[in-house]
């Protein structure tokens, strides 16, 4: 049956995956982006309930992370509205290990709505579409947590997951997490980039302040650097963002993509391949 689908954050990493999968599958999608007609604006709650009108079922991303000061109370007033809608069913993209989007996923659930919480690892697109992009343009991957290790997702295995629990019921109450195959600290990292892209990318320890100098002279805003700090020194090093699950292969019955793979991919695509800036 065809459905009406809001996809928050229509236009992201994981969200236009989203939206093209609906799409393929014949389902009328609206995406939520300020952008788009009608207007969704995290920052405006008066937009949430146009958005919202007509729709059966929602993916709820929000940006920039369910850490941030603010987010729990949008993701509060986004579920009420949505009631008040009548939707039949929302799927929230939360954080591994997060304790800030642990609240957020308790309003969803005890919101009253059908509801599937999916739990991201950190992405390998974060190499290649987000923060780290330029360190590896640079080549030179400066980062703390030398010796944390990752069970990076890629996009599409969440964007799938996402589609497959957004339209199938039998999924509803539940909580999926969805990481790769294997755990690689950042040294592995720029080694596997550095073969696959026959260009050295050397990885340099570095610490959080000097981390922090690192992003202001880049000129990042201050909220982005607060969440890249918090990710590092609150959510990298929990136990839980490194367990890998196999929730993938549960529901969509293959295997999920490596970071090679990944890595094949962006390197055909020529992402890398751009001029290497001054400095980060």
């Amino acid at each position: 049956m065809k459905q009406n689908i809001l996809v928050i954050g229509g236009t992201g990493k994981t969200g236009r995956l989203v939206v093209e999968n609906l799409t393929q599958l014949g389902h009328n999608v609206r995406i939520g982006s300020r952008g788009h007609s009608p207007s969704f604006d995290w920052d405006k709650p008066s937009t949430y309930a146009e958005a919202l009108k007509g729709m059966d079922r929602a993916y709820i991303v929000y940006y920039p992370d369910l850490a941030v000061p603010g987010a729990r109370e949008a993701i509060q007033a986004l579920t009420e509205a949505a009631v008040s809608e009548g939707l039949k069913k929302v799927v929230l993209l939360s954080g591994k290990g997060e304790t800030e989007a642990e609240a957020c996923e308790e309003i969803v659930a005890n919101s009253g709505l059908n509801y599937t919480l999916v739990r991201a690892s950190w992405f390998n697109q974060n190499f290649s579409e987000g923060a780290f992009t330029d360190y590896i343009l640079a080549g030179q991957l400066a980062l703390p947590m030398p010796e944390a290790r990752i069970p990076y997702t890629d996009t599409r295995d969440i964007a799938d997951m996402v589609t497959e629990v957004l339209l199938d019921d039998s999924f509803n109450g539940k909580t999926l997490t969805v990481t790769g195959p294997k755990k690689l600290t950042f040294a592995e990292v720029a080694e596997i980039i550095s073969d696959k892209l026959g260009r050295k990318i050397q990885y340099q320890p570095i610490t959080m302040e000097e981390f922090k100098t690192g992003l202001e002279a880049a000129g990042l805003p201050g909220p982005v650097i607060w969440l890249l700090s918090y990710l590092f020194t609150e959510v990298l090093g929990h136990s839980e963002n490194q367990t890998i699950s196999d929730d993938v292969e549960k529901v969509l019955n293959r295997k999920p993509v490596s970071f090679e793979e990944y890595v094949e991919k962006t390197v055909a695509s020529g992402v890398w391949h751009q001029e290497i800036p001054q400095s980060i």
